[in-house]
């Protein structure tokens, strides 16, 4: 069974959150401000959390900033306006995904449910232990990733998509085919959440638009080349 915690600061909202998700199976932790939100998700480790950008003490983007930097649990977005520089600025910051409110019921669970089918993925029993081209090192036992012999920090969905590049190492692939893979997402609605985490990976790995083995193809997507070690 799966743990969400949900911070927010209204309280109607956040009864209803958790009837909802207690009522799907779930079990429901409510923090009502940014900072009892870090510490609950320091000392209970859930499995998801549904994040309120308009929170008081901590903002919401504070909030993601600081679980990002110790923690690649997903995280829902939950915004009031809806407004695009929002949205761009959650999936920048490391955001699994988000909701305008108001919100159904039916769409909340489709999202939770989408975001733990591909957090449960493993990448896939075709994956050989360890993938080694001289430069990027990925120990599948592990998960841990290595860049010319220094380990990297990535998170679950960076690893992911790595893992997705260096498997179809030379082959184009569009946002929408990188949206299946890696999110589990077959609607390829959302091609920002590709390129903002394609930034972040390369960043993490230590890579330049221009020295990365992940190159843009313009207009059409992304390929992994393999670098000369």
């Amino acid at each position: 069974m799966s743990t969400v915690l949900v911070v927010e600061d209204e309280p109607d909202i956040a009864l209803a959150l958790r009837v909802i998700l207690e009522r799907a199976g779930h079990d429901v932790m409510v923090a009502p401000d940014g900072r009892q939100g870090l510490r609950v998700l320091h000392e209970s480790h859930p499995t998801l959390v549904l994040l309120d950008i308009g929170l008081p003490v901590i903002d919401g983007w504070m909030v993601l900033e600081r679980i990002r930097d110790v923690s690649d649990v997903p995280v829902l977005l939950l915004t009031a306006h809806g407004m695009e520089a929002d949205k761009v600025r959650g999936l920048r910051g490391g955001a699994d995904d988000y909701l305008t409110k108001p919100f159904s019921t039916s769409e909340l669970l489709a999202r939770i449910e989408a975001i733990l089918r591909r957090t449960e993925q493993t990448g896939g029993s075709s994956q050989t232990e360890v993938y080694d081209d001289g430069v990027v090192r990925m120990d599948h036992r592990s998960r841990r990733v290595f860049v010319n012999g220094a380990e990297a920090e990535v998170n679950a969905t960076e690893y992911r998509l790595l893992s997705t590049f260096v498997q179809h190492k030379g082959a184009v692939l569009s946002p929408r085919q990188l949206l299946n893979l890696v999110w589990n997402d077959p609607t390829g609605i959302g091609a920002d959440r590709v390129k903002f985490a394609v930034l972040r990976l390369r960043r993490k790995l230590g890579w330049s638009a221009d020295d990365s083995p992940i190159k843009a193809a313009r207009g059409m997507g992304y390929r992994y080349d393999v670098p000369k070690s």
